[in-house]
């Protein structure tokens, strides 16, 4: 298995851990962070504010790897985030492309249905 590979395995692991300063060190200082349908992020400095607004509210987050593929200096990932929310869960089909330079990403498209992500916390819902 490719060196990328295990890269974004242990960066999709990392992600448990909600700690921003670890997730931000995976990406190039000038890496960009395109989270669909969201405008994309460049640089570790808006990388930090971006990621930490998302994971704000989040009391915990499990991404479970379904397919991982590497060629070069590309790696694409189809995952399940499993997010809590407080009493809130949110099991949130994904794919990522992600473009490596130098053992770091340095382009992260994330590819997911964002009304699958915020219907769980629709008020409308019971």
């Amino acid at each position: 298995m490719s060196d990328n590979v295990q890269t974004i395995k242990a960066f999709i692991a990392a992600w448990s851990n909600l700690d921003v300063d670890e997730l931000v060190g995976y990406f190039c200082e000038d890496g960009i962070y395109y989270n669909m349908p969201a405008q994309p992020v460049q640089g570790h400095e808006k990388l930090k504010l971006f990621i930490e607004g998302f994971i704000a509210k989040w009391t915990k987050t499990t991404w479970e790897t379904l397919n991982i593929i590497g060629e070069g200096n590309v790696v694409i990932v189809e995952r399940l985030d499993r997010t809590e929310v407080g009493d809130i869960k949110v099991d949130l089909p994904c794919c990522g492309v992600f473009e490596m330079k130098e053992g770091k990403i340095k382009i992260w498209r994330d590819y997911f249905d964002m009304g699958t992500y915020t219907k769980p916390f629709s008020k409308d819902e019971n």
